[in-house]
């Protein structure tokens, strides 16, 4: 089991570009005797004709005709470095310049986007401080939510933990142009922790959200937060997972997990500030990280926001989360090897260790050792998020299944009841 904690950080390295030219001297060697010449490396070399009474080609130029004097030869000398090599060298400089610029056009594409995203979804983000007392001590926790519509009433949601054992009046809200106030209603629900707080009295632009079920691993995602306190601050990733499950969140228990995994930077005060896609759309709901040190390490978790909205949804309807209950006990080791050792080709599913008698599990006829391999019409990957669609199912809803049994394939329904 992991152990996460509540919790930026930025590497900019550099490419330098070197050169470093060699320049050979070089001699030209013109034989009096000769009509062809050789080039070295080194001092010229003495004439391989030893005498005058060397015969000439007939059609060749004498020397005095050549005007050059018996025994001499002749050195040419290469420019300078000055004459030349500076001039190649800032040739060489713009052509590399221009090479990055076309280059760099791309990336300065998907800057723009991020740059964009930025400033259309800042005025939808909200810095909260939260001015908190327990045991005795008072302490304040800063944090960030976003403006939503629900219900079309005004209202920012957030993570539980940021604004748990405070008042409405202990809760101070503060936009990204400045203006300050505080919620009128404060619902949450521990078992995901999420919350929201209704506004009333000021305008505040709703942000757009995103379909998180469609958002894939690699996905670019843009996280504003208030880490450490520093208000609407913009960091920029990827999507690293999905489905991260079973993690502990220090002493606070969520029940329901379902969280993306992000490298985005998340730190304390990030917490409940939206990740984004590239669209503009919120995706998940930032809420905790990996960390030893405390601070980001390129492990970040959010909750996607088709969940997190649905708890939204259900709270300013209810006042509370109305979780569905099954009436099973899943067995926590079974995986995925398993199913392959008993002969099926699924890749997940969930073991059934026990049936509460008179549960919607008993009445939809299930049984110890039964595999549910489907649930809702999606595939099961284990326990944990069975636990987790179940949670968060409708109550009262006829969920169709499909489970294992000896070896066979069976289809059933059942139809959940309220767990509170």
């Amino acid at each position: 089991m992991a152990s996460v904690a509540c919790a930026l950080a930025l590497g900019i390295s550099s490419v330098g570009y070197a050169q470093n030219p060699t320049i050979i001297k070089r001699s030209i060697d013109f034989s009096p005797k000769s009509p062809s010449y050789a080039v070295t490396d080194s001092a010229p070399t003495q004439s391989r004709y030893s005498n005058r009474d060397s015969a000439y080609p007939s059609d060749a130029a004498s020397p005095s005709d050549s005007g050059y004097q018996e025994g001499r030869s002749v050195s040419v000398r290469r420019p300078s470095l000055d004459e030349s090599t500076e001039p190649l060298i800032e040739d060489q400089r713009e052509r590399l310049f221009d090479e990055l610029a076309e280059e760099f056009s791309m990336f300065d594409r998907l800057g723009n986007l991020v740059r964009r995203v930025s400033t259309l979804v800042k005025p939808s983000v909200i810095h909260i401080e939260a001015h908190k007392t327990e045991k005795n001590e008072s302490y304040d926790e800063a944090g960030a939510g976003v403006v939503l519509r629900i219900n079309n009433e005004t209202w920012v949601m957030t993570n539980r933990h940021v604004i748990v054992s405070a008042s409405p009046k202990q809760i101070l809200l503060r936009t990204s142009d400045g203006r300050e106030f505080h919620p009128v209603k404060v619902l949450s629900d521990p078992s995901t922790d999420v919350a929201v707080m209704k506004v009333n009295g000021i305008d505040l632009p709703a942000a757009r959200l995103g379909d998180s079920d469609s958002t894939e691993i690699g996905d670019f995602v843009i996280a504003i937060g208030s880490p450490f306190g520093l208000s609407h601050s913009v960091t920029f990733g990827i999507l690293s997972a999905k489905g991260r499950r079973d993690l502990s969140l220090g002493e606070q228990r969520i029940d329901l997990q379902d969280f993306f995994q992000t490298d985005a930077a998340i730190n304390p005060g990030n917490s409940g500030g939206p990740l984004l896609n590239l669209r503009g759309e919120v995706v998940a709901l930032n809420t905790a990280i990996a960390s030893s040190s405390g601070g980001s390490e390129g492990i970040g978790f959010a909750i996607p926001m088709n969940m997190a909205i649905k708890v939204a949804d259900q709270l300013v309807r209810n006042g509370q989360l109305r979780r569905g209950y099954l009436g099973v006990t899943l067995d926590p080791d079974f995986t995925v090897a398993d199913l392959a050792a008993a002969g099926y080709r699924e890749k997940g599913g969930a073991l059934v260790k026990n049936v509460r008698p008179g549960s919607p599990a008993e009445i939809a006829h299930l049984q110890r050792g039964d595999i549910i391999v489907e649930f809702d019409g999606s595939p099961v990957e284990n326990d944990d998020h069975l636990v987790a669609r179940v949670g968060l199912t409708p109550i009262g809803s006829n969920i169709p299944m499909i489970i294992y049994r000896d070896g066979k394939r069976y289809r059933t329904a059942v139809t959940l009841t309220d767990m509170n």
